[in-house]
């Protein structure tokens, strides 16, 4: 499955368009990242421990909408945007990838 940011793949036309496909993530962060974020935030440095969270939602995210696309019967899914909120009170981290499920053909040469 071809997951791209721009709006077309280059050497395919679209031929075929399913709507727009999602992924979402909600994501709690525990205490212990939080205590450890608390103090980087005073003392300086990176949260390791929000950064690996922060790459694990996005990751499920983006399969989450290959899984859909998939079940569209989609060859890709095209103009890719992903999204990051924070909820509640600032212990619940929200991903959301979207994009338009297409149809692909090669292009003749």
């Amino acid at each position: 499955m071809i997951v791209t940011t721009t709006p077309s793949v280059e050497g395919y036309v679209i031929t075929g368009y399913y709507g727009i496909v999602f992924g979402e993530v909600i994501s709690g962060v525990n205490i212990l990242k939080d205590i450890g974020a608390g103090l980087r935030n005073v003392f300086g440095g990176r949260s390791q421990g929000y950064e690996d969270e922060l790459v694990n939602a996005r990751n499920q995210a983006l399969a989450e909408l290959e899984q859909r696309a998939a079940a569209l019967q989609a060859h890709a899914v095209v103009g890719v945007d992903i999204d990051y909120e924070v909820l509640g009170q600032g212990d619940m981290l929200m991903v959301t990838a979207s994009g338009t499920a297409v149809q692909l053909a090669p292009k003749n040469a």
